[in-house]
């Protein structure tokens, strides 16, 4: 078996050279953290069930030469009656490491995988804080941060050929 051989099937080079994609969580972090509750205590007087809305932005940038860092921003707004409940705003962040990945394949995984691993953890962050504030935990359904990200290039494709699906 020649040197091809071996890069096609992800073999180590005979050298020693591993040459096979790799893609790792090295660490996970809380890069910021905000709970407000701006009408406390007489919020907890209302008995109404708050509005929430929720918002995601997810940010990716290299930080080492086979580092990039993968942000995941959270904010929440709840809202009784006119009145705000709370508000968070997290800022929950992982260092990846890839190797050999294909560049093609290196924007998916930091905008789709990244934020689908980091996810769990961020969630629990966040209802941890809203129980904190003295409100039942906010526990966030999952999300397919993979099919987000492709929509997101769909549409971005669409708006630049400027085909709005007009029939």
């Amino acid at each position: 078996m020649d040197g091809q051989d071996n890069q096609a099937t992800g073999q180590p080079l005979a050298n020693g050279a591993d040459t096979a994609p790799a893609a790792g969580l090295i660490s996970q972090y809380v890069k910021d953290l905000s709970f407000e509750n701006p009408n406390a205590p007489a919020i907890y007087q209302n008995q109404a069930a708050p509005g929430i809305d929720v918002q995601f932005n997810i940010g990716a940038a290299q930080v080492g030469e086979e580092v990039h860092e993968v942000v995941l921003k959270i904010d929440v707004r709840a809202e009784t009656e006119g009145q705000v409940a709370f508000i968070v705003d997290l800022t929950y962040a992982g260092l990846f490491g890839l190797r050999n990945v294909p560049d093609e394949h290196v924007q998916p995984f930091l905008l789709g995988e990244g934020p689908r691993l980091l996810f769990p953890f961020a969630r629990r962050v966040l209802a941890d804080a809203v129980r904190d504030g003295g409100f039942p935990p906010l526990l966030l359904e999952p999300i397919d941060f993979s099919q987000l990200y492709i929509q997101q290039q769909e549409a971005a494709v669409q708006q630049a050929s400027g085909d709005f699906g007009q029939a």
